[in-house]
């Protein structure tokens, strides 16, 4: 963490999942603030007296901003002195922006747009915006509305000098036991003693721990140039077998019910397009996707033509699918499902 050693560190929307994970990793660690903007003042209130209460010697460098990423001005009472910046702030619920669709635009694109403004402006040197799968060949209004913010990002990047702002992205999939995702659902079933509600059994979707995410995260602020989109190469499982990993892990007997593909749901998702395989640079346990830097002068592009790859799409159709067995050990790589694990047995 030297590179935090006494550095002021911003995380919108740092009241949710990914920004507690951030907050655990970093606390006990040489960063000298880490500051939380969110527009929610009851989940600030309940993150404040849980680390007081966790780590009260090191939560005192934790500070709370309400603030809406909507709001240009909001953001920038939060940025200044700030070095770092990892930007969560998201509408990220499939359905919702399906119906609401100008609500995610107001905030995956345009409170994108205020925070690189507001980090810019104030000398931040470097920010790291999180994306989703769903953003590669988007078909729903949330993927649409983050493929935006990636593109908000890579022209961003070629505006500002590198050397003062470097701008780049990750994109992952499924946070398993995020806030507002499946696993949570399926266990509160369980324990409701009701039937675990499948959308289609045999839909894929990448998975990973919020741990994973926070890696990723990191591995791009280490080693990212200005426009760089970060991907991590996940594992994926259809949803049949992590119902049926949750199932065996809390011994429950409880019938799956199919109830039909939501609004906006694609039957499995892309981490990097076939576009983007042109250009990918395979570093290992993710690609790195770097910004097009050609300018507007297409008679170049016509007399130079584009690099051929030999990478192909990666979806979680052809990543590694995993069986029940190792959705399980990867289930118990999650805190919330431990405790919860740990409730039965009591």
């Amino acid at each position: 963490m030297s590179k935090f050693k006494d550095k002021t560190l911003l995380i919108t929307g740092g009241t949710g999942s990914f920004g507690n994970a951030v907050l655990h990793r970093f606390l006990n660690t040489d960063i000298k603030e880490i500051r939380v903007f969110s527009r929610d003042e009851l989940k600030q209130d309940n993150m404040r007296h849980e680390f007081q209460a966790k780590y009260p010697e090191q939560s005192n460098k934790v500070k709370f901003y309400i603030g809406d990423v909507r709001n240009l001005s909001s953001v920038k009472n939060a940025m200044h002195g700030v070095d770092y910046v990892y930007h969560a702030a998201a509408l990220k619920q499939v359905p919702s922006c399906e119906f609401f669709p100008i609500e995610a635009v107001k905030t995956n694109v345009l409170g994108t747009e205020n925070v690189l403004t507001a980090a810019i402006e104030c000398g931040v040197k470097r920010v790291v915006c999180l994306s989703t799968d769903k953003a590669a060949y988007p078909v729903n209004a949330m993927g649409t509305s983050k493929a935006m913010m990636e593109k908000v990002i890579v022209a961003k990047s070629r505006t500002v000098d590198p050397n003062k702002t470097s701008i780049m992205c990750t994109r992952y999939g499924n946070v398993l036991a995020s806030r507002g995702s499946v696993v949570p659902l399926f266990i509160n079933q369980i324990k409701a003693g009701n039937d675990l509600t499948l959308t289609e059994p045999t839909m894929t979707r990448f998975v990973m721990t919020l741990e994973e995410a926070v890696d990723l995260v990191l591995f791009a602020f280490e080693h990212g140039n200005s426009g760089d989109i970060f991907v991590q190469k996940a594992p994926a499982c259809t949803i049949e077998v992590l119902a049926q990993a949750v199932k065996e892990l809390f011994h429950a007997d409880n019938k799956i019910k199919v109830i039909g593909i939501r609004h906006g749901e694609k039957m499995y998702e892309t981490l990097l397009t076939d576009e983007e395989c042109a250009n990918a640079i395979d570093l290992g346990n993710f690609y790195r996707v770097p910004a097009d830097q050609r300018d507007l002068n297409y008679d170049k592009y016509f007399s130079e033509g584009i690099q051929e790859s030999t990478l192909t799409q990666f979806n979680s159709n052809n990543t590694t699918l995993m069986n029940v067995e190792e959705v399980k050990a990867k289930l118990l790589e999650v805190e919330l499902v431990r405790e919860e694990l740990k409730k039965i047995k009591k």
